[in-house]
């Protein structure tokens, strides 16, 4: 009997060795349909099979204790780090945001906690060297497919998502960083089991390949910082393998890769001005050291900003702001530089330094223990280096694994299958230090009663609902918002509106999201139409979907900015409207949370234009030009409004300023605004000016070739009026008499 169930369990962990060989195929899926489809369906997907995999294990583990791993290090460092992010979303300032985490990257202490349980279940069921052999060479090979995917990028071939000749590729992963990431721990990865006595000659070429495509992959990325990850991952893998096994291969490779990295550097240097590097945007990214570069400046003003945010009070010196959380000091000590007019991107919702973002989220508890991680991985690694034992070769290369990774990380942060992998890792690692591959022993089982069948049913059944319930129903909601999103591109109106109400009464995780996608829609919609009683109530819907995301961020400025601009949009036609009063005092609100958002200005600024207080809005436009004086738009608003309150030549000076520095592209509405302007104080240089402008914009406008005709005729440029004239007609007959007549009154033939 002893043996039959010893046969049931090795069933049972037979199956959970499936699952996790499975798991390694997540970094493939792509939920094109959805939001986030390079995040959220792997996300699902994965947590539904560890929550499988949990009832199996647990069911397992009841048979047979044997199966239950001996913490060590290791261990502990992994299961430290998934308790301070629980105590930490715990006293998180907005716990739900760090419970589920956003819709876009997904993440949150409830996927977390799957990486950990995913890690206890690996190192319990893959017992034998052969195993973990065998989910390598899956995980290698997963991450070659997804390089490939990303070369396919560079084509036009259709069924490739990202393709069209892109200059960046991004894989599977939907962005080049987080990519680039991946591919780095797929080339450590295969340059760690390279070197293995018991490779056949099919599998040195299979590693040998790997690390080569690997490294295509992430060079065409042009992600700078995993560009400088392998370069010194290299040269750490080529240094300790050529001390470790006194080979003189990998001391001239050693030598030639520092030659390399030398030639490199100072040929960017020498040349980083010549027509060749410029004339290609991706030598000109990656030959790019400066630290003044926009990417660069980005990544350290948002680390001042979390940093500002850390060193705030004792709470978040410990603990942090909280998981998920770094945009609520992100926009707290918002750096106007960022702001450069509309389309920046002025909301980081990651740090892009994984270190940083820890400890800004997390504080101290949060980043020593992420760090332990790191710490246990290179004891180990370093042991076997030390050791006379045959697994020396997997020690160099963990040691440029980590290595590598770590200054990765120290650009980027995190994601789905970045953690996949690399917990993958930190399992095998756990093998090697327990010296857990050499020993494939089970101990016996006991017979079971009749009950363990009855809980097994049980938790099966439970799973099944709570699947539904976290990952089932979240998909539906989350496609339910993509059906919205198309019909408003189909202008369906009313159909995109009931859909993204029904999206958000499903109230699952990604509601935040959906509310404000759900606002915004309906802002790009109305805010230049006149405002009927349907689009009014249509209006007032989306701003009780948004008071909710206040209600539940309260310290997050972006619900409270939604709610103003859909106030004004109400508040618009009627000075004394109820609406504007709410929308300026919803936009003071966002301001007090983020007091340099550029952005929040331009609202009140409006607001006050809306109920004719046009001196008020002046101080705002003005606050706001201050703020980043390089953004022309600011001026502009500045400029248009002193017009409008009689301040005609202070404020035509301002724009005629911004316009001849070409800080900002005026409209043809804007220009025309000018036109008026102009006409009105007879100035036909100015005019002429303006109408060249719009000429070029428009050349098949016959009235802005006429108007320009009379113009330039004021000014006594008669040949050039002429030409006007003549392209007015061109561009309509009708224009023909009218123009034959102004060309003779100028004593000319037509």
């Amino acid at each position: 009997m002893a043996n039959t169930h010893t046969h049931k369990n090795e069933v049972l962990a037979d199956i959970l060795k499936y699952l996790l060989y499975a798991s390694a195929l997540v970094p493939l899926i792509i939920f094109r349909e959805f939001i986030s489809p390079f995040h959220f369906g792997k996300v699902v997907i994965f947590r539904s099979l560890v929550e499988v995999m949990l009832v199996i294990y647990t069911l397992l583990i009841i048979k047979d204790r044997s199966y239950w791993p001996k913490f060590n290090f290791v261990t502990w460092s992994f299961l430290a780090f998934a308790l301070a992010f629980s105590l930490t979303t715990v006293t998180s300032i907005i716990p739900y945001a760090s419970f589920w985490g956003s819709l876009e990257r997904m993440g949150g202490v409830f996927t977390f906690w799957h990486y950990f349980i995913y890690f206890i279940i690996l190192i319990s069921v893959f017992k034998k060297e052969e195993d973990w052999i065998k989910l390598f060479n899956l995980t290698i090979s997963v991450g070659i497919i997804s390089a490939f995917y990303g070369f396919l990028q560079r084509t036009d071939a259709s069924f490739i998502i990202g393709s069209g000749g892109r200059s960046r590729i991004f894989g599977t992963l939907g962005n080049p960083a987080l990519f680039a990431g991946y591919e780095v721990l797929i080339l450590f990865l295969s340059l760690m089991l390279f070197p293995r006595k018991e490779n056949s000659i099919q599998s040195k070429y299979f590693y040998g390949s790997s690390v080569i495509i690997s490294t295509i992959a992430v060079l065409m990325t042009a992600v700078r910082g995993s560009i400088l990850g392998i370069g010194v991952g290299f040269l750490v893998y080529a240094l300790f393998y050529s001390s470790v096994f006194k080979s003189r291969n990998a001391r001239k490779a050693f030598v030639g890769l520092v030659s390399v990295l030398i030639l490199f550097v100072a040929g960017a240097m020498m040349f980083k001005d010549s027509s060749f590097i410029k004339s290609s945007p991706y030598l000109t990214r990656v030959t790019d050291f400066s630290s003044d570069s926009y990417t660069v400046q980005t990544r350290f003003w948002a680390w001042e900003a979390g940093i500002k945010g850390w060193s705030e009070t004792g709470k978040t010196i410990i603990l942090g702001w909280g998981p998920e959380n770094f945009n609520i000091p992100f926009a707290k000590y918002f750096n106007p530089k960022f702001f450069r007019g509309p389309g920046s991107e002025t909301l980081f919702d990651r740090a892009h330094n994984m270190f940083v973002e820890v400890l800004v989220t997390m504080g101290l508890v949060g980043l020593l223990s992420y760090l332990s991680i790191f710490i246990s991985l290179i004891i180990v690694a370093w042991k076997k280096i030390s050791s006379e034992s045959r697994e020396k070769s997997y020690g160099v290369g963990l040691i440029a694994l980590v290595i590598a990774y770590a200054i990765h990380n120290s650009f980027i942060f995190d994601t789905s299958a970045n953690f996949l992998v690399f917990f993958t890792v930190l399992g095998f690692v756990y093998s090697l230090s327990t010296n857990h591959l050499a020993t494939s022993k089970i101990e016996k089982a006991s017979i079971m009663p009749s009950w363990w069948y009855g809980l097994g049913a049980v938790m099966i059944i439970s799973v099944s609902f709570f699947i539904y319930r976290v990952n089932i129903l979240p998909s539906i909601a989350n496609y339910t918002t993509t059906r919205s999103i198309v019909k408003g591109w189909s202008k369906d109106f009313k159909g995109a509106v009931e859909s993204f109400k029904k999206a958000i009464s499903y109230d699952v995780p990604g509601k935040y999201e959906y509310r404000n996608r759900f606002a915004q829609y309906v802002l790009e919609e109305t805010n230049s139409k006149v405002i009927d009683s349907e689009s009014e109530k249509i209006i007032l819907d989306s701003i009780e979907a948004v008071e909710i995301n206040i209600k539940e961020n309260k310290p997050d400025y972006l619900p409270y900015l939604y709610a103003s601009r859909l106030y004004i949009t109400l508040g618009k036609s009627d000075p004394k409207s109820v609406y504007n009063q709410k929308a300026l005092d919803k936009a003071k609100e966002a301001l007090e949370l983020s007091p340099t958002f550029v952005r929040t200005y331009y609202e009140i600024g409006q607001v006050y234009l809306n109920i004719g207080d046009p001196k008020s809005a002046i101080q705002y436009f003005k606050k706001a030009a201050e703020l980043n004086p390089e953004v022309g738009l600011s001026w502009w608003y500045l400029g248009l409004v002193m017009i409008d309150t009689g301040q005609v030549d202070e404020g035509l000076k301002i724009v005629e300023g911004i316009i001849s520095n070409n800080t900002y592209t005026p409209t043809e509405s804007d220009y025309n605004r000018l036109v008026n302007l102009y006409l009105q104080k007879k100035d036909f240089g100015k005019l002429a000016f303006v109408y060249d402008r719009l000429v070029k914009a428009r050349p098949t406008n016959p009235q802005y070739h006429a108007s320009f005709a009379v113009a330039l005729a004021q000014l006594g440029r008669f040949d050039e009026a002429i030409t006007q004239a003549r392209e007015a007609a061109k561009a309509d007959k009708a224009f023909e008499p009218e123009a034959k007549a102004f060309v003779e009154s100028l004593g000319k033939v037509w």
